[in-house]
């Protein structure tokens, strides 16, 4: 059992790079990974539990810091959050820390319930050397299911008024 201990940091696999450009080798990114994911879950309380960006901190967060916690070997961390490798995993840490930062301090969520803001519409022709970004057409796969699922459905109302049943 000793040895076992002992042998086990030995035996794991060495990282000698990482393939990105900029992006060194942390040999002890579990530890690093962990201290981070629970950083970020203490100072995302600071913000509003109701807020949707805190809830998807949360969630994610909580989500890769088990893995972490459940996984000792840095393959199978990366091969189970599927999000790139384990120094990518730091950085995007990192750089969530620094985002929950700043929105504490931008305060998204504190905008009073009256608060009106002004919509400008411009009606002026856009250039043509300006693209319009417009999707391409749906596959005619779309339109078929579309068509199988609303005969399903009750029938559809064509104009303004509520139908009444008789």
């Amino acid at each position: 059992m000793f040895l076992r201990l002992i042998s086990r940091p030995l035996m794991a696999k060495v990282k000698e790079t990482t393939g990105i450009v900029g992006l060194d080798v942390v040999p002890n990114a579990r530890e690093v990974l962990i201290g981070l994911y629970n950083k970020t879950l203490r100072e995302i309380q600071a913000v509003p539990e109701d807020e949707g960006y805190r809830k998807a901190v949360e969630s994610f967060t909580r989500h890769r810091l088990k893995v972490c916690q459940e996984e000792e070997d840095w393959e199978m961390i990366e091969k189970r959050l599927g999000c790139g490798q384990v120094e990518e995993l730091i950085e995007e840490a990192r750089d969530e820390l620094t985002l929950i930062g700043k929105m504490i301090e931008w305060d998204p969520w504190g905008v009073p319930d009256d608060y009106e803001c002004e919509v400008m519409e411009n009606d002026a022709p856009i250039p043509k050397h300006v693209p319009q970004h417009r999707p391409g057409p749906l596959p005619e796969e779309f339109y078929k299911t579309l068509d199988a699922v609303s005969k399903k459905d009750e029938p559809k109302v064509t104009s303004g008024d509520p139908q009444i049943k008789e």
